[in-house]
């Protein structure tokens, strides 16, 4: 019934290959990223590298490293290439090639400018509810401060794809722990809350649909956006008023034609989803609430269980989450290539939680979070918040 919204395939973590080339001149070895089919040569991988492959042999036997992936809905077979080779021996008298070699003056490669992926943290947002930074006027305002500072960013840097990231409890709704009290603080019924909630997203996702080419919006389920009947969950994992309002912006997009944007959600019995940014295994993109851990501080002790259980985000090379209402960029342990793996905590959009205030004295002022990956570079963990 509803076009362009399809659950996250599940990535398969690859194992540990390091991609690359090391030569001193006259041996050397490479290994190739995860490929489909088995190439001629390594000639256009060597030429890649900077290293010319004329003259050059490769020493059997070269060794091999396959894992499966998914792939437009289908289970693929990668094979990555690990080859020794050499320089071929000649009568060339190589001291000679040297010192010319020396003298020549090298142009170097002008780099080509990398894909890059604005990810955007939309977390917390609660729409309906009234706390110590006001009620609905106020929300509005910060979300409209915070579609001007992201327009700003896309046309500035002018990013190739943006990841939405829906973290959940977008709406405050009326059946949590809390119910009463939330009958009494809401200043929006739950359907005002959604249509709401629906149309500040839709603004800011609509603007960036119109300035990048590549917008994929994923959501996940959130304790807040729960079906809940007298505070506990009712139904499966996505039946959520988050994923709901993924839907109808699916709808939106489809009805006015914008077919640049993609809808992601996570399987029915699911809570958590991974993208593979760029499609080629290397920036994988964990997105999960964060209700599934106790505090912030074991948010990352619950993503090791999901890697040895080969959950959804188990490849994930930077896991996001909310529900802790402030930014927390955390370095945990390494990937497959070598680089760190983050975990990242983002900050609330909502009007505030006064109750936590008073027993614990944290006050985090809301905001958005959002940072930025390049195809094929190490992330660094630099983050903004809006």
């Amino acid at each position: 019934m509803l076009e362009n919204l399809i659950p996250a395939e599940k990535i398969t973590a690859h194992p540990s290959v390091r991609v690359g080339v090391e030569f001193d001149g006259h041996e050397g070895w490479g290994q190739t990223p995860g490929l489909e089919s088995e190439p001629e040569s390594f000639n256009e991988f060597l030429e890649d590298a900077g290293i010319d492959p004329t003259g050059i042999e490769v020493i059997p036997p070269v060794r091999t490293s396959r894992w499966q992936q998914q792939k437009d809905g289908e289970l693929v077979w990668l094979t990555s290439y690990r080859f020794q080779f050499r320089r071929k021996s000649s009568g060339i008298d190589l001291p000679l090639l040297a010192r010319e070699a020396e003298n020549k003056v090298k142009k170097p490669k002008k780099a080509k400018r990398a894909d890059t992926a604005l990810v955007i943290l939309w977390s917390d947002l609660q729409v309906g509810k009234v706390d110590l930074h006001g009620g609905f006027p106020e929300l509005y305002q910060r979300v409209s401060d915070t579609h001007d500072k992201l327009v700003e960013i896309v046309e500035r840097d002018k990013p190739s794809k943006v990841i939405f990231v829906d973290l959940g409890d977008t709406v405050e709704n009326f059946d949590n722990k809390a119910s009463a009290q939330q009958l009494q603080t809401n200043d929006l019924s739950i359907m005002e809350q959604v249509d709401l909630a629906t149309t500040l997203a839709w603004k800011t996702l609509q603007a960036m649909a119109e300035r990048v080419p590549d917008v994929t919006y994923a959501s996940v389920g959130s304790n807040h956006c729960q079906w809940r009947r007298n505070g506990q969950q009712v139904g499966k994992a996505t039946d959520d008023w988050g994923v709901f309002i993924g839907r109808q912006l699916a709808r939106l997009a489809s009805e006015t034609k914008a077919t640049n944007i993609r809808f992601v959600e996570p399987q029915p019995l699911d809570e958590s989803l991974a993208l593979d940014v760029f499609g080629d295994g290397y920036h994988i993109l964990g997105v999960v609430h964060g209700h599934q851990a106790r505090n912030s501080a074991s948010v990352g002790e619950w993503w090791k269980k999901q890697v040895f259980g080969n959950q959804p985000v188990a490849a994930s090379t930077i896991l996001c989450h909310g529900h802790f209402h402030h930014l927390r960029v955390t370095e945990m342990g390494s990937t497959p290539d070598g680089n760190s793996r983050f975990l990242v905590g983002a900050p609330t959009l909502d009007n505030g939680s006064n109750w936590w205030r008073k027993i614990s004295g944290d006050q985090a002022p809301p905001g958005l979070a959002c940072f930025t990956v390049s195809k094929g570079q190490p992330w660094t963990g630099t983050v903004w918040k809006l």
